[in-house]
């Protein structure tokens, strides 16, 4: 069995094709699509967070909303910048989508990537220690949030408090008991997921991935899911983690399909620079008829590694264009993989 959800960038433009005009149209249809998907059998609704663009950005009013109209989906991100997160305030932010959810929440957090301005977290306050980076400084914030995720009081009681305390120190609330092993990193490299395995947190691979090896992507990503369950056994961590991978896969079953996506079916691994000293392999995008789509999909090393796949959806077109997506993976092309 696989777990297969949706992962929605939340864009919206004024441009004539886009049925996502607005902020309240992304958010709206977006909360729209995760109940399609629960609805259709899917297992999970996560969003990418962008700050200072047309997209999503604060992502856990969203969270709650879905967690409220939905029952049993899975309600994540995927990822949360933690350049720009103050962890103490996500702590009690985090803990209230996860209470209102029911403890569905799994939360996808990372190092950041190239974002729409100049250092944008510093406009949010943060900026690194002297001689340390912007990613040294994620790290930290990222460890600050899973130590208050345990739950331990660290804060000493006002002895003239507005309300009454509990013994001893105090911690952020409210606090939901289980969150703490649903928090995800967004990896690019394998030193980075055998980090992750160190820090117990689950292995959130995407659809592109530092080039180490110059294998196919879909290898190079396997091995890296490997990778981590190797740190993950040596660590020995007492539980068992998860791994997701992301995917852009578009059946091709009708005419409106094989216009928007009919030119990407002989696409194939691209390679650049994300950043000056990150070389990175992009992996392709599947669009074919089911048939075909069964076929290539049988090859992917990665998908077949990772117990969680994550299907990009082009948000734009519409909750009923994405709901049909989805309905056609979940129905026709998964269970003749096996994942259903």
């Amino acid at each position: 069995m696989k777990k297969i959800g949706f992962l929605n960038f939340g864009h919206w433009s004024e441009t004539p094709y886009s049925k996502v005009r607005t902020a309240s149209d992304a958010l709206l249809q977006s909360i729209d699509l995760a109940v399609a998907t629960e609805e259709l059998g899917g297992d999970g609704a996560y969003f990418r967070v962008h700050h200072f663009a047309r997209q999503l950005g604060s992502p856990f009013p969203l969270l709650a909303a879905i967690g409220a109209r939905t029952k049993r989906i899975e309600i994540g991100t995927g990822v949360i910048d933690m350049r720009y997160e103050n962890p103490m305030y996500m702590a009690e932010d985090a803990g209230a989508a996860d209470l209102i959810s029911g403890g569905r929440l799994e939360l996808g957090i990372s190092r950041g990537s190239p974002e729409q301005v100049i250092d944008g977290w510093r406009y949010f306050g943060y900026q690194p220690a002297e001689g340390e980076t912007a990613a040294d400084m994620a790290r930290q914030h990222a460890e600050v949030f899973l130590e208050v995720l345990s739950g331990k009081g660290f804060a000493r009681p006002n002895p003239r408090p507005m309300f009454p305390n509990p013994p001893g120190l105090l911690r952020p609330e409210p606090h939901s008991p289980g969150l703490r092993r649903r928090i995800w990193w967004g990896a690019v490299s394998d030193a980075t997921a055998r980090w992750t395995a160190e820090k117990g947190m689950n292995l959130m691979s995407s659809t592109l991935k530092a080039d180490e090896t110059g294998e196919p992507f879909h290898v190079q990503q396997r091995k890296q899911i490997e990778a981590f369950h190797a740190a993950w056994q040596e660590a020995g961590h007492d539980w068992q983690p998860r791994t997701s991978v992301s995917r852009s896969i578009m059946p091709i079953t009708t005419d409106e399909d094989r216009m928007y996506f009919g030119h990407e079916g002989e696409s194939s691994d691209q390679v650049g620079q994300i950043e000056q000293d990150l070389r990175a392999v992009f992996g392709r995008s599947y669009a074919a008829e089911p048939d075909k789509l069964i076929e290539q999909l049988a090859d992917d090393e990665g998908i077949a590694a990772a117990d969680t796949l994550l299907l990009t959806v082009p948000n734009q077109l519409g909750v009923d264009y994405n709901a049909r997506l989805m309905e056609t993976v979940l129905t026709q092309i998964a269970p003749a993989l096996g994942w259903r």
